[in-house]
């Protein structure tokens, strides 16, 4: 067999994986969302969840899902990138860098069960937070750090040398430079890493059933005083997300459509999952159009 022939056979064989574990992908997503298609109605989404009727919605964990996603980032944001800065523009290649490049590898391979189980000690039993909404922000932000900062550094990387010469040379300083040259520059694939680790935070689960509990207290939409124990906005209350609840009813479910209800949640995830990606596809795309490329 010549080489264009061994070639032509490597393609195919690639190929046909690729199309494979592609069709199986899709596959299994249409199966859960066709599943949980025929559950979804605007009473699911907008009823609490009752524990014993067969009436109960996710209106809470739904809502808690979102309110832990902007919590979790506003946390994380931050951190993140102000590491990514450091690392991209200020540190010296030495000891303490190689050290925090091995740390920030090593945190983003832990499982995130680990992590919630650290979330618990500290968080939950040592800070005295009790299981809430903000000890599960603080687990989700040590689970994405590394992944924010890792695609916030790299965008910052991506910014050609010149354009930051060209701000040296007309006398700026370095964090002028930053500030106002290259982090603007980089600012598209930083929310970009930013909506893809959304999606991620809004998918976890087991992370978050030792930190911000498995059962949500009923609360007051109309109270937005964030101290009252009956306020939504409440950080401290426990708040059960779509992802334990889905796990939550698979387990221990006592209501008798638990299994459909379950479902119509599962179908929920994912297509919310679903427009956290397209979205990003449809911004990387508008603004690849703006800058010409």
């Amino acid at each position: 067999m010549n080489a264009e022939k061994r070639d032509h056979l490597a393609t195919i064989l690639i190929s046909s994986g690729a199309i494979f574990a592609g069709i199986l992908v899709i596959l299994f997503l249409l199966y859960l969302i066709v599943e949980g298609l025929p559950q979804l109605s605007w009473h699911f989404l907008t009823t609490a969840s009752d524990s014993f009727s067969t009436n109960g919605g996710i209106r809470d964990q739904l809502f808690n899902s979102f309110y832990l996603v902007v919590i979790t980032l506003i946390i994380s944001i931050p951190l993140s990138l102000g590491a990514a800065i450091y690392l991209s523009e200020y540190a010296k290649d030495n000891v303490f860098t190689r050290a925090l490049r091995l740390a920030i590898e090593v945190l983003s391979s832990l499982p995130s069960v680990v992590i919630g189980l650290f979330g618990y000690l500290i968080f939950v039993v040592n800070f005295k937070m009790g299981f809430s909404i903000l000890a599960g922000a603080l687990a989700l932000t040590i689970l994405n750090i590394p992944l924010l900062t890792t695609n916030a550094e790299q965008a910052l990387r991506q910014i050609p040398y010149l354009q930051r010469q060209a701000g040296l040379g007309l006398g700026m300083t370095k964090w002028r430079v930053t500030k106002d040259i290259v982090i603007p520059a980089a600012f598209p694939s930083i929310l970009t890493g930013v909506i893809l680790a959304s999606g991620r935070i809004f998918g976890e689960a087991a992370a978050l059933i030792f930190t911000s509990g498995q059962s949500s207290i009923a609360v007051s939409y109309s109270n937005w005083n964030p101290f009252d124990p009956t306020s939504f906005l409440n950080l401290m209350r426990p708040a059960e997300t779509l992802a334990v609840n889905i796990w939550k009813l698979n387990t221990e479910g006592l209501v008798p459509n638990a299994q459909a209800i379950s479902s119509g949640a599962v179908a929920v995830l994912i297509l919310t999952i679903l427009i956290f990606n397209i979205c990003t596809r449809l911004f990387s795309a508008y603004i690849s159009k703006k800058l010409g490329k």
